[in-house]
């Protein structure tokens, strides 16, 4: 077995999100978002560094009065991938290592999942891996839960806010939900940038389907864990209570 590189967490938070603005400072249990983020990354110990980027003064201030690593990076990216480069190369990360993009709205992450998620880089071929979880017919009718099909091998085929594969002989199939976390190693992540977003990606408004339309695979890790994330003010109560279950 080859030997595992090092591995950098980056967790973005930008301020402006259409469906809830200045959602990494949003308050649960008397915290900032972002905060209950990155103690939960903080668990993982194959991380070697956890940082913040943001491109939100008021977001770096609230990181740095909580003694949360930051980086400040540019207001004009497309995507939380872009971010997670421009954080990368501003820290230095060496072309060797494997950078972990931490999703900055799931602060019922379980750091056992990011274990899983970087666990298939002792294999050279793997270059890009993610987390799927089975769910149930109903939950994937939500279009905010993205679907994904994936081969024998693991190798994803598409991702889809539509539910995937659909089912023509009326019989039940079995479906996965993509959890958003990425580990990407350093040069798929420089190459993942310049190639600018694709057909696909902007479709679907899911920006790891620019990887499949030019060909990059991505390995799918499955996972028996669970996290919910906060794309709306109104999941804050139900994160809230899950936090406070486990407390």
């Amino acid at each position: 077995m080859n030997k595992l590189p090092k591995f950098y967490g980056i967790i973005p938070a930008r301020y402006n999100s259409k469906r809830f603005q200045g959602k990494p400072l949003a308050r649960i249990l008397g915290k900032p978002m972002f905060w209950h983020v990155y103690e939960r990354a903080r668990k993982c110990p194959e991380l070697s560094r956890i940082i913040l980027a943001t491109d939100d003064e008021r977001i770096a201030s609230s990181a740095k009065s909580l003694n949360v690593p930051v980086v400040m990076t540019c207001n004009d990216h497309i995507s939380g991938t872009d971010r997670v480069l421009e954080a990368a190369e501003k820290l230095c990360v060496p072309e060797d290592a494997v950078v972990v993009n931490i999703q900055g709205d799931e602060p019922t992450l379980d750091p056992a999942m990011l274990s899983e998620l970087i666990k298939p880089f002792e294999l050279p071929e793997i270059h890009v891996t993610t987390l799927a979880r089975k769910i149930h017919p109903k939950e994937a009718e939500n279009p905010d839960l993205v679907k994904v099909v994936f081969a024998k091998n693991h190798t994803a085929l598409y991702f889809s806010r539509s539910p995937i594969p659909a089912s023509r002989n009326g019989k039940k199939n079995e479906l996965y939900g993509h959890i958003g976390l990425y580990a990407f190693r350093m040069k798929i992540l420089r190459q993942f940038v310049t190639l600018g977003q694709s057909r696909l990606e902007v479709v679907e408004k899911l920006e790891q389907l620019r990887l499949l339309e030019n060909g990059i695979p991505m390995h799918v890790v499955i996972t028996n864990y669970r996290s919910i994330g906060v794309d709306r003010p109104e999941d804050i109560k139900t994160v809230s209570k899950i936090l406070q279950g486990e407390n």
